[in-house]
């Protein structure tokens, strides 16, 4: 096979030697299959509609930091709809273009590992395809971004090592500090460097000039997010902490299956025969921290109750190797049989993620098919118009003398934003006690009024208000079982105290 013709393990020059021993990039091949995710992605980035934590970003404020999350991504999304005016397809191609990035990234560490043309086609194919990079390139999430950032990263930290050319820290470091503004998570990424460094060499890059020098690049590029976030308290802390209690033992159990499903089940070996690759080939041995680098961040995960998909920039770096590993095996013999087997696992891989982690699924019917249940962006993605229409109805169903002193108050970012985007000029002013939507209240001395949407039981709400009643109930009209269906609409009159004494007891992170 042409394709197969650089896979014969590539010879490295000495110390200090430059990359004239690595395979040509393909990029023939690697660049149709960017084309041809870019065209998928472009062609389904408007289906279904917006999530959750898209109508989240666009309520927030330009700044330097918020109590949830460093400022990136609600930038990207701010700047994208003002562009756009308002497109929800324009909104999502930030995340097209990191994805785009992404799969290049881990052709090109496939290059690194001396993988030729075929490893370098099977990395971009197989990672543009798995399931968690089509979810993230189809909806504008902060794990979109890291996944670029944290290929980044661990490229340049490759290079540095493989080519014994250490000035590579200092692009890793600049990333890191960019990275930085994205989400905090990429310390974590480097906390795993540390160790896979200390416990399997070499140890000599963890002093050496040239990586010290990327962590101060990182820290200067970084500065202004990390000014944010000690004069106001350490809020990341405070929202890991949230996460761990409130979805922790959730993350804990589906932590090992996500591995399994993050790329696919079909390419489960490849990643696997990376693992094993960075542990047990020689010429790997510079980079082999990087499995280390993975399994601790596994354990972290599990241990602290962080989110299942937090090791994925990691399990892209393990799959990358992986296709090096399988080219090498398809190339020893019974070549035609064992590219088949290959190529017809990533078909199935890519036919089946396809499916679940796009809107190819008309939406009327995605309510009689398990893919809600499969896919939570997919299932939080829906009936968010109609949950604002219903809001309008209570509304507009209550006393015109009561109208005046009304404030809608949401037990969620997803709720706020929906009624925010969907019907702003048809409601009261939108208030939310959720992470950095608290922040925007607390509602007026005047407001004895509130339309409550998600915010409890009428009995629940006994202590915050004289009366409540049970107005509605949400439905997206799809049969689809996501967070906002079937939650109360409530009514309630006369605060039992002042906005500012009760609006403490109305804030909750997660």
């Amino acid at each position: 096979m042409a394709l197969a013709r650089h896979d014969v393990p590539a010879t490295r020059p000495g110390a200090g030697g430059a990359s004239g021993g690595l395979a040509p990039v393909a990029w023939r091949p690697v660049g149709a299959v960017t084309a041809l995710l870019a065209a998928l992605l472009l062609a389904t980035n408007g289906g279904y509609g917006y999530h959750r934590d898209e109508l989240y970003f666009l309520m927030l404020r330009p700044a330097w930091g918020y109590r949830d999350q460093p400022p990136l991504t609600p930038l990207l999304a701010r700047l994208t709809d003002v562009l756009s005016d308002g497109s929800l397809w324009a909104l999502r191609l930030p995340a097209t273009i990191c994805v785009l990035i992404a799969v290049l990234l881990a052709a090109l560490l496939a290059r690194e590992l001396d993988g030729g043309a075929l490893a370098q086609t099977l990395a971009a194919l197989g990672l543009g395809t798995a399931a968690g990079t089509l979810i993230f390139g189809h909806v504008l999430l902060t794990a979109t971004v890291d996944l670029a950032v944290w290929l980044a990263v661990i490229l340049f930290a490759a290079r540095a090592l493989l080519r014994d050319e250490p000035r590579w820290w200092l692009a890793a470091g600049a990333v890191v500090g960019f990275g930085l503004y994205n989400k905090l998570l990429v310390v974590l990424l480097l906390v795993g460097f540390g160790v896979g460094l200390l416990a399997l060499g070499p140890r000599r890059a963890l002093v050496d000039r040239w990586l010290l020098g990327g962590i101060a690049l990182a820290l200067l590029v970084g500065a202004p997010n990390i000014v944010y976030q000690l004069t106001h308290e350490l809020p990341q802390a405070r929202m890991a902490g949230a996460i761990a209690q409130d979805k922790g033992d959730d993350s804990r159990i589906l932590l090992v299956p996500f591995q399994l499903i993050l790329i696919g089940p079909p390419l489960v070996a490849v990643w696997v025969a990376g693992l094993v690759g960075l542990l047990r080939r020689p010429r790997w041995r510079p980079v082999r921290f990087l499995a280390v680098a993975y399994l601790l961040i596994c354990v972290l995960v599990l241990v602290l109750g962080g989110q299942a998909y937090y090791p994925f920039g990691l399990l892209a770096a393990l799959f990358a190797a992986g296709c090096v590993v399988t080219a090498d095996w398809i190339g020893r013999g019974r070549r035609a049989a064992r590219l088949g087997l290959v190529l017809a696992a990533v078909g199935l891989n890519a036919a089946a993620n396809a499916l679940v982690a796009l809107p190819l699924v008309p939406i009327a019917d995605l309510g009689t098919t398990p893919i809600p249940a499969m896919n939570q962006t997919a299932r939080d993605s829906v009936g968010w118009p109609a949950y604002a229409d219903q809001v309008v109805r209570a509304y507009a169903a209550l006393p015109a003398a009561d109208r005046p002193h009304t404030v809608v108050l949401t037990g969620n970012y997803g709720e706020a934003g929906a009624l925010r985007r969907f019907a702003e000029d048809r409601l009261p002013t939108v208030y939310s006690g959720h992470n950095e939507l608290w922040y925007q209240g607390p509602p007026p001395p005047e407001a004895t009024v509130v339309l409550g949407v998600g915010i409890g039981e009428p009995g629940e709400l006994s202590p915050f208000f004289a009366r409540c009643a049970l107005v509605g109930r949400l439905d997206n009209g799809l049969g689809v079982e996501n967070e906002e269906q079937d939650r109360p609409i409530v009514v309630c009159r006369e605060p039992a105290r002042s906005w500012r004494e009760l609006w403490p007891r109305v804030q909750h992170y997660d």
